[in-house]
């Protein structure tokens, strides 16, 4: 991999005519009499120019660039503006994703041609491909917010994010493109059933979500450093959360019950997550293990897959902490195992039935949050859940903390 330069162009002095220079895209750009502050401040807007357009210079004809061209400059810009702790957030991935069609439609296009109609087309090729309402909304409004930051650097009219700004986001019941349906609370017969058929550690992760009302994210990051002990309810603030651009401050209140679940996966490094898929895989080959009527000098031995007397290593070894995706990708594991047709499917209708039995994680934050709200109220389950105002005062925040403590010592 090259080496990737730091340095700035230098300002030179044009020895014939005795004139500053520099040199940026390979033209030179005369500055003035060498020395002048004069020249040195001409230098300085250049290279503040050239560095804010990432070390090109802004172009002069706004018109002659295409439609590709000013996606390529934000997706690049998207790269650098939507990461959490260096990481890209699903922002980014949803950039990329919507900027594929554009491209493929409008790609060739001068920038400055693409308007409401435009825009409009993409939307209805979304209608057509069975996207949900409010996703097409979302990322109509993500286009206007691309061509919003072209204009912003002055690579297209300003014009032309206002003309997009005009399309009305699609009313329900008033467009072809398909609803989705509410997120609900998941019936506790349903989850027991589910959890027969996975591992210690994700129903470990289930149990803590019911009685915590965590998000899936928060506890696939729960870490010991992140909990404080001191008092008879614990108190875990996540590393990062949904709410954290906004000011906004998380903490989850953990009763005793949840307690008990948590305190044999805190021996562990302060900074190591709690709930491991290494861990995961390791209580699963035991129990095959245990459970082996093969004798030990015949088949796959511990730890290696099935390659022969080779004995070859699994190339993807589990990683060492869950993801949401991970997290919910084990939970749909189990249910297509616990939930299983009455007679074999493929194609569509397995996909229709499917998503009839599967569950996400993200519905067990709902069912506490209806169980608290019919046992202590609105105001708790909004606390409980981090749905918290920005501007609350000092006086609020402390009644809902305690609140919150109340409710976990009697329930979680």
């Amino acid at each position: 991999m090259p080496k990737l330069t730091t340095s700035h162009p230098k300002y030179r002095k044009h020895r014939a005519s005795g004139q500053a220079v520099v040199t940026l895209d390979g033209r030179d750009f005369y500055l003035g009499p060498h020395g002048t502050r004069a020249s040195r401040l001409e230098f300085d807007r250049l290279i503040l120019e050239y560095l804010a357009n990432d070390r090109s210079l802004p172009r002069e004809d706004e018109t002659s660039l295409t439609v590709a061209q000013v996606l390529n400059k934000y997706r690049k810009y998207a790269e650098r503006y939507y990461k959490k702790n260096g990481t890209p957030t699903s922002e980014s991935y949803a950039i990329k994703t919507i900027i594929r069609p554009i491209r493929q439609l409008y790609g060739t296009k001068p920038a400055s041609e693409f308007g409401p109609l435009a825009l409009k087309a993409i939307r209805e090729s979304w209608i057509q491909a069975g996207h949900a309402r409010g996703t097409i909304n979302k990322n109509v409004q993500r286009i206007v917010r691309m061509f919003r930051w072209a204009a912003s650097e002055e690579l297209i009219p300003v014009a032309i994010p206002q003309a997009l700004s005009t399309v009305e986001g699609l009313k329900r019941g008033r467009t072809e493109a398909r609803e989705t349906n509410p997120v609900l609370p998941i019936d506790l017969s349903t989850v027991e059933t589910t959890m027969e058929h996975l591992c210690d550690v994700v129903r470990d992760m289930i149990r803590v979500q019911l009685l915590t009302g965590m998000r899936p994210a928060e506890v696939c990051s729960l870490r010991p450093i992140d909990i404080d002990r001191s008092g008879d309810v614990w108190e875990y603030r996540p590393e990062g959360h949904k709410t954290e651009h906004h000011g906004r401050d998380r903490t989850v209140y953990i009763g005793p019950e949840g307690q008990a679940i948590l305190t044999p996966y805190l021996l562990r490094s302060e900074n190591a997550h709690c709930f491991s898929p290494r861990e995961a895989v390791k209580q699963q080959q035991g129990a095959q293990h245990a459970a082996r009527v093969t004798p030990l000098h015949h088949g796959s031995r511990p730890g290696f897959c099935h390659a022969g007397l080779a004995g070859k290593k699994a190339k993807r070894p589990p990683g060492t902490r869950y993801t949401s995706d991970s997290y919910r990708r084990a939970i749909h594991r189990a249910c297509d195992v616990a939930f299983p047709p009455g007679t074999p499917l493929d194609g569509d209708a397995l996909k229709i039935w499917q998503s009839e039995h599967r569950w996400s994680p993200n519905r067990l934050r709902h069912t506490r949050g209806t169980e608290v709200r019919k046992q202590f109220g609105l105001e708790a389950a909004q606390v409980i859940l981090g749905h918290s105002v920005a501007n609350v005062t000092e006086i609020y925040a402390e009644r809902d903390a305690e609140k919150a403590r109340d409710v976990a010592r009697k329930t979680g």
